[in-house]
C-alpha cells in the first residue's frame, strides 16, 4: 500500500496570494523581460517577500510558472509549422508565429534564444523541440526552398537579429520586425543562396554566446 499523501490544499487566503503573484508577474514580465525582480513583482501583487517565497522558492520558479503556457505555444507553432505540406511556408510562419510570441511575451525571447541554460525547466523544452526544429529545417532543404548550408544552429542568430529590431523599435515601430524578418527571409531561399563565407557555429559555441548575452 503506498504512504504518499495528497499535497494539501491551498488556503483561501494563499491561494488569493498566489494568483497574485502569477498575475503581476506574467504582467511584468511579458512586458519587460525576466530581468524584473521579485521585489519588484512582489510590490505589484501586494505581499510579503515570506510570501512570495513561500509559493515559489526561486525566481526561476515562478518565471516557469508564468512560461507555462508560453511554451506550449511555442511548441504549438513549431507543430503546425511542421504539418505545412509547403516546408518553405510553415518555416517561414514558425519564425512569424515564434517571434509574435517574443513581441507579446519579452519573457519568453531568451527560452527561445537558449539566453538562460541554467533554468532546467528552459533547457528540458529546447531540447524536446530540437528535434522538432531540425527537422522543419530539412524539410525545406529536401524540397528545394532553403539554403542547403543553412543549419539549425543559425536560428538563433535571427531571433538575436529580430530581437534587436523589436526593443529598438518597440516604442516608434513595434511592426517594424515583421520587415526585418522578411529580408533575412529572402536571404535564406535558396535560389538566391551564394556560398557563407564562414561555417555555423558549433553548439558549444553558440552556448557560450548565448549566456554571455544573459
Amino acid at each position: 500500500m503506498s504512504t504518499q499523501t495528497a499535497p494539501r490544499p491551498l488556503r483561501s487566503d494563499a491561494s488569493r496570494n498566489r494568483e497574485r503573484i502569477v498575475a503581476s508577474a506574467r504582467r511584468l514580465f511579458a512586458a519587460r523581460g525576466a530581468d524584473v525582480s521579485v521585489d519588484e513583482i512582489r510590490r505589484d501583487a501586494g505581499v510579503g517577500m515570506g510570501t512570495l517565497y513561500r509559493h515559489f522558492a526561486t525566481k526561476d520558479e515562478l518565471l516557469d510558472a508564468v512560461l507555462e503556457d508560453a511554451y506550449g505555444e511555442w511548441a504549438q507553432a513549431l507543430q503546425h509549422a511542421l504539418a505545412e505540406p509547403d516546408a518553405w511556408r510553415g518555416f517561414c510562419e514558425y519564425l512569424e508565429q515564434a517571434l509574435a510570441l517574443h513581441v507579446a511575451n519579452r519573457a519568453l525571447k531568451g527560452v527561445v534564444a537558449g539566453r538562460d541554460g541554467a533554468r532546467p525547466r528552459a533547457e528540458a523544452v529546447r531540447a524536446r523541440l530540437w528535434p522538432l526544429l531540425r527537422e522543419l529545417i530539412e524539410r525545406a532543404q529536401r524540397q528545394g526552398s532553403l539554403r542547403e548550408d543553412f543549419a539549425p544552429e543559425d536560428m538563433p542568430l535571427l531571433f538575436w537579429s529580430c530581437d534587436r529590431v523589436i526593443d529598438a523599435a518597440a516604442d516608434t515601430s513595434p511592426e517594424i520586425w515583421r520587415r526585418h524578418l522578411g529580408i533575412l527571409l529572402d536571404g535564406l531561399r535558396a535560389e538566391a543562396a551564394t556560398p557563407l563565407p564562414v561555417a555555423p557555429l558549433t553548439r558549444a559555441q553558440l552556448t557560450r554566446i548565448a549566456r554571455s548575452r544573459r
